[in-house]
């Protein structure tokens, strides 16, 4: 199971690409048969987040199916169903893994659904008793028996104020399911010794190790209803965890399996504003007895002190009373008492050394008032008072957005660095912007800095030009290495940041990292000289924060909140400590949450407020072969347009209009040449930021281009990205190919990343809907021709938003031409009259000229 990760779905889950191995193998033949073989296994170790997780899940279900006190009579008739307490700690478990968006209580019951499917088709043909059955699938696993212990409160006595009987599970003349109580199991099987010796076998084994059964069984007492004392019950309560590990199962009062009894120490923190906002600021730490949330009054402590130990009766509840635990707590009070860093409060009950000391004294940390409506507020930012919208920004934010923006103002506010960790396609960017608007319209002298991928600075001033045309910035990049100290913005790539350490002698006032997964691996020289870069906020934009790999977390911690999360020893040691208590992955969970603002696609409160299909224009620069080569054919074809006319003027400009595509998707089209290196093209460079979010979330996309001879460079490009080979569709692809194609790429228990299309063959007849991602890795430009095609994905069935990416090259024809379609409406539906380009023949020549020239 080493290294085995997988995916969760809406429904299910699936194998990830795994090296070949048994148990993936036994996944990818029947993953409910693997999955129910899986929690059989004991103390498997080294799992991945996601194999954790589904062991966790099965074992549960074992677990539940083996205390069934009715196991042994139903059989394969049996129905698991999971308690709220069972339910609860499953969802509590849930990790950092591709796909958990999925996981919901529905989503766990059908996986359990699944599994006692697989419990009933082995015994229906298995001849054995079901204790057999267990035993030979687990040595490990103790017996299922069918007698349950009850023990109530019995408020009438107070000499012995609770009541104890154990029942067993047998057949009504209805053949119902009954329970009763077990002195009616002698006269059951009176004529049947050997079922009477294997429903009484369990006895045996908890008589040994508890002596008041022991005497109950002696004495006869333990077929009839017994009272009991105070003591005795506190003696049976204790000695829970024994009887179940014997198979019976034990049903004791909530306040005492819920640990409500359990008499501990709160440390309230924060409970009023602190003067000085961010990490260090000083807070004050308040400790107090508790039991069952209320704090006990020196004379009620003092009262414990003299009672005996055993169930004491205070607050009008039943209390543990432990003498030397109690003394432990009095000690510990006197270490928490005094004042605290914000950075030490959030971190102490997550990732300190103590936790487990704190633990099994009872220490629960506890947020005051301040403290408290803060971390709420960050983790609900629809909860945030709305801060006023930038005077000059030029964009409508949808109420999620506006949210988004109100928690980025907020964590500046206090100090805090930020993840904006939104789904692609949900509007990272004009929120961001948003926020850097309202920092420019508040303070002009501050200093941002952008670090982007290359592909990205083509597109960020195009959105700034675009929804924020006031604010000042720069771009460092190439061969403009100087700072410009009167702009408010200096964008630049990962690459010139590493390159430029005059970055780090500045402190800016917000530095911000698009596409943050660039610094998840914190050893690179890269990670290590952006976190150098001093700033007073931070933020980090990314579609995938955490997947599978908490390495990755903590590296984005480091920069965000450094010192948050512990040293990178300190995060090692922590996740170790997962595996053997899943209990950490939702302290780790709690503590990261405040910080990471992450919206996703399937959230039906973001879905309600996106339309069905989102069209998003990714901006493009042009590569230093492509300026080069796009220049010359212009330059070859003015003439040519200005001496001809008529049918030869329309050749030449359709002519050259064909060669200014291709250059733009890649000098090697047009040149017919077969190497397709992704550097001489900036769309390939998009493509593979696109696709590298969407192989993160193992989503599913349509690439879409005009030609047939770019479908098998393209896929070749893409099984690098994906690492795992897609599929190709276009005139050449017979029908019956087709259809098989679309039946697998459309099978939810295999994953297949793309399909490349030609625009022509693939815009009709195809149902495509397992991809909610589309690319036109080039332009039609018929409106009517490229929704067709978007429309494989987007149609009857699609549960998925829709995202459709048009890439568009800067300063190209290509721009030139998306501009006046979506500026000039009746233009786009003239082109849905006149077809595809034929309309860009009709223009004067100053127009063509215009359109053609490259504004770069």
């Amino acid at each position: 199971m080493d290294q085995l990760n997988f995916i969760f779905t809406k429904n299910s889950f699936h194998i990830d690409e795994a090296k070949d191995s048994a148990w993936a193998e036994l996944f990818k033949e029947n993953k409910y048969t693997a999955l129910y073989e899986l929690g059989f296994k004991n103390n498997l170790k080294g799992l991945t987040p996601s194999a954790f997780y589904l062991y966790q899940l099965s074992q549960k279900f074992i677990e539940v199916l083996s205390r069934s006190p009715e196991l042994e009579v139903a059989r394969e008739e049996t129905i698991i169903e999971l308690s709220d307490d069972d339910l609860d700690y499953l969802m509590s478990m849930i990790p950092f893994a591709i796909g958990t968006e999925y996981i919901n209580e529905r989503w766990i019951k059908n996986i359990i659904k699944h599994l006692n499917e697989q419990f009933k088709k082995d015994m229906t043909s298995y001849k054995g008793t079901v204790q057999m059955y267990l035993q030979e699938k687990s040595q490990d696993l103790k017996a299922a028996k069918r007698i349950y212990f009850h023990l109530v409160e019995n408020e009438e006595d107070t000499e012995f104020p609770f009541a104890f009987l154990a029942t067993y599970a047998t057949k009504d003349v209805e053949n119902r399911i009954v329970h009763m109580p077990l002195k009616h199991a002698l006269i059951e099987y009176k004529n049947d010794q050997k079922q009477l010796l294997d429903l009484l076998s369990c006895l045996n084994d908890v008589a040994q190790k508890i002596g008041l059964i022991a005497k109950f069984m002696e004495t006869g007492d333990l077929f009839h209803p017994i009272r009991l004392t105070s003591q005795e019950a506190y003696t049976l309560l204790k000695s829970v965890p024994d009887i179940e590990a014997s198979g019976i199962k034990c049903r004791v009062p909530n306040w005492w399996k819920k640990k409500y009894s359990s008499v501990k120490i709160n440390v309230n923190i924060g409970e009023k504003k602190p003067s000085l906002l961010g990490f260090e600021s000083i807070l004050s730490a308040q400790p107090s007895l508790i039991v069952n949330g209320h704090a006990l009054t020196k004379k009620e402590i003092s009262e414990l002190l003299k009672m005996e130990e055993g169930l004491g009766w205070l607050k009008g509840q039943w209390v543990e009373i432990n003498h030397n635990k109690l003394q432990q707590l009095l000690e510990q009070m006197e270490k928490y008492d005094g004042t605290i860093t914000l950075k030490e409060a959030l971190t102490k009950t997550y990732i300190s050394d103590e936790d487990n000391v704190d633990v099994d004294l009872g220490v629960q940390i506890s947020n005051g008032k301040w403290l408290r409506e803060t971390l709420g507020q960050l983790k609900n930012p629809s909860k945030i008072r709305n801060k006023a919208k930038p005077k000059y920004l030029k964009a409508t934010l949808r109420p999620y957005q506006k949210n988004g923006y109100n928690w980025l103002n907020q964590m500046n506010d206090l100090g805090f660095g930020a993840c904006l960790a939104d789904d692609m396609g949900l509007g990272k960017t004009i929120q961001v912007i948003s926020f850097l608007e309202k920092m420019y319209e508040n303070n002009k002298e501050s200093h941002v800095l952008l670090i982007v991928p290359a592909s990205l600075l083509g597109n960020w001033s195009k959105e700034i030009d675009k929804f924020a045309p006031r604010m000042t910035y720069h771009i460092l990049h190439g061969k403009t290495n100087i700072l410009d100290e009167d702009c408010f913005a200096t964008i630049t790539t990962y690459g010139m940041a590493l390159r430029n350490e005059y970055l780090q002698e500045r402190v800016w006032d917000c530095l911000i990292l698009d596409e943050a997964q660039a610094i998840k691996n914190p050893g690179t020289k890269q990670t290590r000289a952006i976190k150098k870069i001093p700033s007073k906020m931070r933020i980090a934009m990314t579609g995938t924060p955490i997947e599978n790999d908490l390495s990755n977390l903590w590296s984005l911690f480091d920069f965000l909140n450094k010192g948050l999360l512990g040293s990178a020893t300190d995060f090692k040691n922590y996740t170790k400590k997962v595996q053997a208590h899943p209990e950490y992955i939702t302290k780790l969970k709690m503590m990261v949450s405040p910080f990471i603002l992450r919206r996703l696609k399937t959230d039906k409160s973001i879905i309600s407020d996106l339309p069905d299909k989102m069209e998003i224009t990714e901006h493009v620069d042009l590569s230093k072969r492509q300026i080069v080569l796009y220049r010359k054919e212009v330059e070859k074809a003015e003439d040519l347009i200005l001496e001809s006319e008529g049918m030869e003027r329309r050749g030449v400009v359709l002519g050259l209009l064909t060669r200014l595509k291709q250059i733009c998707n890649h000098p090697d089209q047009f040149i017919h040449d077969t190497n397709f290196n992704p550097k001489d093209s900036g769309k390939y460079a998009m493509l593979k930021k696109l696709c590298e979010t969407i192989y993160e979330k193992r989503e599913r996309v349509l690439v879409f281009t005009q030609y047939k001879e770019m479908c098998e460079p393209l896929s070749d490009y893409l099984e690098s990205i994906f690492h795992k080979k897609g599929y190709i569709i276009h005139g050449g692809i017979p029908a019956k190919k087709r259809t098989e194609i679309v039946d697998k790429f459309n099978n939810e228990d295999e994953y297949v990343p793309y399909i490349v299309l030609s625009l022509k063959a693939a815009g009709t007849g195809l149902n495509l809907t397992a991809a909610n991602h589309v690319i036109h890795f080039d332009r039609w430009w018929n409106p009517a021709v490229e929704n067709q095609a978007s429309d494989r994905a987007y149609r009857i069935g699609q549960t998925k938003e829709v995202f459709v990416h048009k890439l568009v090259s800067n300063g190209t024809i290509e721009e030139k031409i998306n501009q006046i379609i979506e500026s000039k409406q009746e233009l786009a539906e003239s082109i849905l009259a006149t077809g595809q380009e034929k309309w860009i023949t009709e223009m004067d020549t100053k127009e063509l000229l215009d359109l053609f020239r490259l504004d770069v």
